[in-house]
């Protein structure tokens, strides 16, 4: 069982125990469940790239801070419905129509972890042109790609993230005051690459790797933490999100996603290595998570590359 794994399933067992504890009838408040589930927001905001304040609004608001029947019998928090692609199990409840089918999970933390693969699906792609301080923007873009039909459905979320100060999870806080905007680093489009590069405070240019991964190029004495504080990002997203650890040095001219990789690549389906390479090199030039090279080699995350050694960069 990996680490993530491992994380979510503590988790629910606290959320089990906390239920087991808690009198028949009795119903969470929103600031219960917040504390029950912002840190799984958080850690699914530094896999996935998805603001823990728009997870946290969402699970608060489809249901209703972990009381609806749908979550309390499912443990479905997301209202997400079975759709054709669902295999796993099932339970019918009356929503926009009667006897709808919806997903139903082991326990509370698969739904966080469902929720954040739900909207990794195409018609949600371009949410992740936001950055994810933009929970305005992630709110009415939820709305738009089709995730729910209320058209208040935005300004409920974004009430919930400022009623409760969601949107300081995404900046790296534990609900502390918010850090002020800095109007010098917002992006400003650029001419460069047909609007592709986008140049932001201290002259610092975003780039996209092949149309659609974000990443900026570090210069000379550059960390993690620095460029964190320069993206209003946080240090362990960058990391996560380039296979490293926050201390890891960073070269002059070296790529930086600025958001996760892909899970597999879009223009290849085969890297042919030359004589030491490595694994993580592969899937940093290719924009390709470290993980999804592992299990599509069969190859540790260390390993280093023979010449001619034929790597998958899809599943094969």
């Amino acid at each position: 069982m990996d680490m993530n794994r491992k994380f979510a399933v503590f988790v629910a067992g606290v959320l089990t125990l906390g239920a087991m504890a808690q009198p028949p009838g009795e119903r969470l408040s929103a600031e219960e469940y917040i504390a029950l589930w912002k840190d799984v927001a958080v850690q699914k905001m530094q896999e996935h790239g998805i603001p823990a304040s728009i997870t946290l609004a969402q699970g608060l608001l489809e249901s209703g801070n972990g009381n609806s029947e749908l979550a309390r019998k499912a443990n479905n928090h997301f209202g997400i419905k079975c759709h054709s692609d669902w295999k796993g199990a099932k339970v019918y409840h009356d929503d926009d129509r009667r006897g709808e089918c919806f997903r139903k999970y082991r326990d509370a933390a698969e739904s966080f972890e469902d929720h954040s693969k739900f909207l990794m699906k195409p018609r949600y792609a371009g949410l992740f042109e936001l950055r994810v301080t933009d929970y305005k923007g992630w709110a009415h873009g939820l709305r738009k790609a089709g995730y729910a039909t209320d058209p208040r459905y935005p300004q409920k979320l974004i009430d919930l993230i400022e009623r409760y100060r969601l949107n300081e999870l995404d900046r790296g806080g534990d609900l502390v005051a918010r850090k002020p905007e800095h109007p010098s680093q917002r992006p400003a489009p650029s001419s460069k690459d047909g609007g592709d590069v986008i140049t932001i405070g201290g002259g610092r240019e975003v780039e996209k790797f092949e149309g659609r991964i974000k990443f900026v190029r570090a210069r000379a004495g550059d960390t993690f933490d620095g460029l964190a504080r320069e993206l209003e990002l946080t240090p362990g997203m960058l990391a996560r999100w380039n296979d490293l650890q926050r201390n890891s040095a960073l070269g002059a001219g070296q790529r930086v996603y600025i958001q996760p990789k892909r899970n597999k690549s879009k223009s290849t389906s085969v890297h042919v290595a030359r004589q030491g390479e490595s694994l993580w090199g592969v899937g940093h030039l290719y924009g390709v998570k470290l993980d999804r090279l592992v299990k599509y080699n069969d190859l540790p995350p260390d390993a280093i590359l023979q010449e001619g050694q034929r790597i998958h960069l899809r599943k094969p």
